[in-house]
């Protein structure tokens, strides 16, 4: 409930956020969220350096988005259930130790970002690597590992995740013509589902 993800400490919040009570969500000041979102029970999410989600977004239960970079998902992206995202990662070089538990100056956490294009979709399971841009449109299938940027309206499948068809993009835009035409007033503005006219 929108109520409920004011209470978190959110950078921003839109309308008819819905965020499970089983969601663990830390460093919520720099995270902002737009309007119709739903966050799953069991979704473990770590603000990082900027964590901006778009509106019309869904987070499957059992994904995890850590590595304290930066997130970006842009409007009617997703990730389905048990997606690991990585925004950062550590130095595995050998010149400094690689986990949490040992003092910061001895590691070398390096901090990026992961960019999911509008209408991107992370199919279950995938993993996602830290300095990815997953392109407009792009389907990601299930088990997949991205370590690369995805070009838009592609089908990615596999470990590592390659390129196997486009995907049609003009009727979805025509879908989000129509939903902002129903769903928005003549400002523009986002109508809450409770001020809908029945």
């Amino acid at each position: 409930m929108t109520n409920q993800a004011y209470q978190l400490g959110l950078a921003g919040v839109g309308q008819d956020v819905f965020i499970w009570s089983l969601a663990k969500i830390t460093s919520p000041e720099v995270i902002t969220i737009g309007d119709s979102v739903i966050v799953d029970d069991f979704v473990f999410l770590m603000g990082g350096m900027k964590t901006v989600i778009g509106s019309f977004i869904h987070i499957a239960s059992f994904t995890s988005i850590t590595g304290g970079g930066e997130l970006i998902m842009e409007d009617f992206s997703g990730f389905s259930s048990g997606v690991r995202v990585f925004t950062g990662n550590e130095d595995y070089s050998g010149n400094s130790f690689t986990n949490p538990a040992v003092p910061a100056r001895f590691r070398h956490a390096i901090r990026s970002f992961v960019h999911l294009k509008k209408f991107a979709v992370v199919g279950a399971n995938s993993v996602i690597m830290p300095g990815v841009t997953i392109g407009e449109g792009v389907v990601i299938g299930a088990n997949s590992f991205v370590t690369r940027d995805c070009k838009p309206w592609t089908v990615y499948v596999g470990s590592p995740a390659r390129p196997v068809r486009e995907r049609p993009k003009e009727h979805l835009f025509a879908l989000e013509a129509d939903l902002r035409q129903q769903l928005f007033d003549a400002s523009g503005a986002y109508v809450p589902v409770d001020q809908r006219p029945d």
